[in-house]
């Protein structure tokens, strides 16, 4: 996100913007990290928080690489399936007030379909005008939306991250092997997820992610940073785990002054659009034999 308040403004806010975020900072003390939420499609099974989540289990079965390959050809598997499923998306900021109540809001719903021709696209159905004031969101925002907050690693994309493994957990009704996974290099117009994921261990999906679109890009005077977010997945018939919700509640970093935000993204109404088509290697084929004439 942009900042696009003048700087006298922002000068004028920034004392009670102190004082909330004082305020904030003593609140979120006592809170767990992880608080559960609702999603739009019922509890994600890796979001509720509490002491089940804090107690660590024995270590990895397999080699910790051997474990990082097999998610990451499994998430290769998941990406082609999601793409022959349309959903719907609801996705809301508000930029936050000294005393948390929204000051100024975007939201944008639409439907992610096929034409008849098969060629999937976005389609808004929802776009009333926003009214943010402070920030602007930018083409690396949308991006972000599309790509990084439904993060997946696949096996494409593994070459890219360092993924160092951190624990085996339980989450919720889950146990579940954590990654921290960052960026090797960051490339010029490119962008990265940077944080943790929690992969279930029997099927070795991603369930949860939790961390932030990098970089930050702080250049010629213009400031445009990005929140910490935490996404969350849920089983799609039986097989694989689709992001269904979204959520961010985080302070933007300006050079002149403090903007706290939340955001939720919701994916819902997942239906599958004709059959997963999965390629393999070429094979040669004979054709039957022609009837002979007698």
């Amino acid at each position: 996100m942009a900042n696009i308040q003048p700087q006298s403004a922002a000068i004028q806010r920034r004392p009670a913007a102190i004082i909330f975020l004082a305020c904030l900072t003593a609140v979120c003390a006592f809170l767990p990290l992880t608080a559960g939420q609702q999603g739009s499609t019922g509890q994600p099974a890796a979001s509720a928080a509490g002491p089940a989540q804090n107690r660590t289990l024995g270590p990895p079965t397999m080699p910790v690489e051997e474990i990082v390959q097999k998610f990451a050809a499994r998430e290769a598997e998941f990406k082609t399936e999601r793409d022959n499923f349309t959903y719907t998306q609801t996705f809301t900021i508000q930029t936050l007030d000294y005393s948390g109540r929204p000051d100024g809001e975007y939201t944008m719903a639409s439907d992610i379909v096929f034409t008849p021709s098969g060629k999937r696209f976005e389609r808004v159905t929802y776009a009333p005008a926003p009214t943010l004031q402070r920030i602007s969101l930018s083409q690396q925002d949308l991006d972000d939306l599309e790509h990084v907050q439904p993060f997946v690693l696949t096996t494409t994309e593994l070459p890219k991250y360092n993924v160092k493994y951190a624990d085996h957990v339980q989450l919720d009704e889950l146990t579940a092997y954590v990654f921290d996974v960052a960026p090797k290099t960051i490339e010029k117009n490119q962008r990265y997820f940077q944080g943790r994921i929690w992969v279930e261990d029997k099927d070795l999906d991603i369930v949860k992610t939790d961390g932030k679109a990098v970089p930050d890009i702080r250049k010629g005077g213009q400031e445009n940073v990005f929140p910490r977010f935490e996404t969350f997945r849920e089983n799609i018939e039986g097989h694989y785990w689709f992001p269904t919700y979204t959520r961010s509640n985080d302070i933007l970093h300006f050079s002149n002054e403090e903007v706290p935000i939340r955001m939720v993204v919701k994916y819902e109404n997942y239906k599958r659009f004709g059959v997963t088509i999965k390629i393999g290697a070429a094979k040669e084929t004979q054709a039957p034999p022609s009837d002979q004439k007698k």
